[in-house]
């Protein structure tokens, strides 16, 4: 964490790293030149693949995003899919994602994923892989929405979404290790289209095709029983402890205090592996959580416990330009 802090800022240690962030994007850029030129060969799967991806390390809203696109495609006709990476979970393996599979093997994002979207979601490292897997066991599938993977350029795509936090944007706009970019900032002149999650881009960037996207959350949901919800109001006589194990963890705290709550927050890493331990001495008389950090604490929840569910609201238009590509 606090070497993210330090990628939004500037300092002499940058440049004693500068030499090593031109390193990473020399051979980041020799790499993608190679499978462009098809030096190296890459792989075209059957249906189409959209690319949900960053061009920075953290939290952006991808997988919000996903969610979305999902239910838009299904609105649409479609029978989607989902691959991931399974950052986060042991498992290496090609493996089918259920809502109520091990976290700890899988991931917490799959897992969430396989309970928003209704859809299938599979994981594993080797994406080409994992989508013909996934296709063999779905042929019912006609589109695969690739969580993540901007960079795996051995799966072909036909449509690529690079999701911007808003707020954050690119930090120091330096590339690793100096910055937490994986590629420049010009990478948007060659997207489909560039989401900015929570703000508009700021016209200094190379960006023709943006959409904005919001993410809105009203209601709480009780991790024992998530079938029991409740507004803000209950909480705002409350004392309330908000913790976040997530990329960018100002976002949901923005969030509360939007809905009115005052709280002390607590930030983990992102994708903590939650424990008991971690919560047992919070003295409060509710702890509220991302969706997110829900899944892995499911297991051991107390009845003072609540997720806030957020859903992506997005111009319309992109669904529009996604289908008019992939069937043109």
């Amino acid at each position: 964490m606090w070497l993210e802090q330090q990628w939004y800022r500037f300092g002499f240690w940058h440049l004693l790293l500068a030499p090593l962030a031109f390193l990473f994007w020399l051979i980041s850029s020799l790499r993608r030149f190679c499978y462009q030129v098809g030096l190296i060969r890459s792989h075209k799967l059957p249906v189409p693949v959209i690319v949900v991806g960053n061009i920075s390390v953290g939290g952006t809203g991808k997988t919000p995003l996903v969610i979305w696109l999902a239910e838009q495609l299904k609105k649409q006709g479609y029978s989607p899919a989902i691959i991931s990476r399974g950052y986060g979970g042991s498992s290496g393996s090609v493996m089918h994602v259920h809502f109520d599979s091990d976290v700890a093997v899988v991931g917490d994002e799959p897992v969430l994923l396989a309970k928003r979207s209704q859809c299938p979601v599979w994981v594993g490292r080797e994406r080409v892989k994992l989508a013909q897997a996934l296709l063999r066991a779905h042929p019912e599938c006609n589109i695969i929405i690739s969580d993540d993977g901007l960079q795996h350029y051995r799966l072909q795509r036909d449509f690529e979404i690079v999701v911007v936090d808003g707020s954050r944007r690119f930090g120091n706009g330096w590339l690793l290790p100096a910055g937490p970019l994986r590629e420049p900032a010009s990478r948007l002149k060659a997207v489909d289209a560039t989401v900015y999650n929570g703000d508009k881009h700021n016209g200094s960037e190379p960006v023709l095709n943006a959409f904005l996207m919001q993410l809105e959350g009203k209601g709480f949901h009780n991790l024992l029983d998530p079938t029991k919800t409740a507004q803000a109001t209950v909480f705002t006589e409350k004392s309330i402890c908000a913790i976040a194990g997530v990329g960018n963890p100002a976002r949901f705290f923005q969030q509360l205090s939007d809905l009115g709550l005052q709280f002390k927050s607590l930030v983990f890493p992102d994708h903590h592996a939650f424990r008991p331990a971690d919560l047992q001495n919070i003295k409060a008389d509710a702890i509220l959580m991302t969706e997110k950090d829900a899944v892995k604490c499911t297991a051991f929840a107390k009845a003072h416990w609540w997720y806030l569910p957020v859903n992506a609201v997005v111009d319309e238009a992109l669904v529009t330009r996604i289908i008019n590509k992939i069937e043109n």
